[in-house]
């Protein structure tokens, strides 16, 4: 199965399938983790574990981002609010909350697509 029949199977199942364009820096796939640290972020605002925030190391904070769980299709809409993450091949850094929306608790890392949806 070729990569253009697998999106198709997924479209089909109702999944949400995002392509990576090199050339269109609004979407990017790799790694995410997840993190609940009680302190400042780099924003300047308190890190809450309750809200749906994320890490980038790039996007302004205030960009709001699509993330796309690779692994079973599950959604969530972030708001940039600290930088990194600081691990090789990782392209966000999760709340917690926004992890148990995509359903990563447990393995504290998975594959997502993201989208921006609205910079500041």
């Amino acid at each position: 199965m070729n990569l253009k029949s697998s999106a198709a199977a997924l479209a089909a199942m109702g999944l949400l399938v995002l392509s990576f364009n090199p050339a269109n820096a609004d979407t990017q796939c790799g790694g995410a983790s997840w993190y609940a640290l009680t302190s400042k972020t780099a924003s300047g605002e308190p890190m809450r574990a309750d809200k749906l925030t994320a890490a980038h190391k790039k996007l302004p904070f205030g960009t709001r981002l699509k993330v796309v769980n690779k692994r079973n299709g599950k959604a969530v809409v972030v708001r940039i609010n600290d930088r990194g993450p600081f691990v090789k091949g990782r392209i966000l850094d999760l709340s917690k909350a926004a992890a148990r929306e995509l359903g990563f608790i447990g393995a504290g890392h998975t594959e997502v697509c993201m989208q921006v949806l609205a910079r500041p």
